[in-house]
């Protein structure tokens, strides 16, 4: 079975699938590891982490793709990539899709927001007009050359216009062609159910950890969701968030280290170097160079 056919049928299972959201190789490494099933990309953590800007529309289409194909090709799980608006109109989106088919990953995630976007949990959204986005999505279905190959439609009007237009807009792009449809920052379990109910085509949410401080989408158990209805949630901020904790407390830790008369070590905040070089893939390469040069 190919990542595409599993990842479809994940999606379209009774229970629910959860996403942990991926940024770069440590991420998708620990996750695979771990025994996820599938993953998906955070556009704002590879925003964040390799430009070192918030998301805000700085990440270009051939950076957020050349990042996406690097981790579609260190792992074993099909991934979702984060495609933002598509970067630009209805002919833009087809050229996309093709980019991240042939990229290697399983789907993409396309949104109704104006260009420049932004976070989806920031303030200052601006969205497009329904019909607008539809064609985006038809362009995004015809252009795929693997069936299985998923599209999912974002729609960030549950800030801008409320819960009506978001069931509207969601099942109109379930119509367009849209496999997935995706209500990002509902603002209360009952909206939550409310989409779900209402919306012909699998949904996804998302949950930020309990670290969103400005009271959008409340943080609710896996279990819960599936038993509104939910299809997929997405933990886009869990690990980038503790990424940056971790690292954080390192060079917290090590500070007093620079004007002490000895060194202090923190074995507990770091990763054991032979476990490191395991996580990271070091086994493999050294059986591919034995392979090729008998060493």
């Amino acid at each position: 079975m190919t990542d595409r056919r599993l990842f479809r049928q994940l999606v379209e299972s009774p229970d629910i699938l959860v996403l942990p959201g991926v940024f770069n190789g440590y991420s998708v490494r620990l996750v695979e590891r771990f025994g996820y099933k599938a993953a998906a990309i955070s556009g704002a953590g590879i925003s964040e982490s390799v430009l070192g800007w918030a998301d805000r529309g700085i990440l270009t289409f051939d950076e957020n793709l050349r990042a996406c194909r690097a981790l579609a090709d260190c792992c074993n799980i099909p991934l979702l990539a984060d495609a933002d608006t598509g970067y630009g109109n209805a002919l833009n989106v087809h050229f996309v899709t093709r980019a991240f088919e042939q990229a290697g990953l399983t789907a993409i995630s396309i949104e109704d927001q104006v260009w420049p976007k932004r976070c989806g949990h920031l303030s200052g959204k601006a969205v497009i007009p329904a019909t607008e986005m539809a064609d985006k999505i038809k362009a995004a279905c015809d252009a795929r050359r693997d069936g299985d190959f998923m599209i999912r439609a974002r729609t960030d009007t549950a800030a801008t216009d409320g819960i009506p237009e978001v069931i509207d807009r969601l099942n109109l792009y379930g119509e367009a062609g849209a496999d997935i449809v995706f209500a990002d920052a509902l603002l209360s379990i009952e909206d939550i159910a409310t989409v779900a109910k209402n919306v012909g085509k699998p949904l996804a949410v998302n949950m930020g950890f309990g670290l969103i401080e400005r009271g959008t989408t409340p943080l609710v158990t896996p279990k819960r969701l599936q038993e509104l209805g939910v299809a997929t949630v997405s933990y886009a901020r869990m690990l980038s968030s503790a990424a940056l904790r971790g690292m954080m407390n390192a060079l917290e830790a090590f500070a007093p280290t620079i004007t002490a008369d000895k060194p202090t070590t923190r074995p507990d905040l770091m990763v054991p170097f032979g476990e490191f070089n395991d996580l990271m893939g070091l086994k493999t390469l050294e059986d591919l160079e034995a392979k090729w040069t008998g060493e």
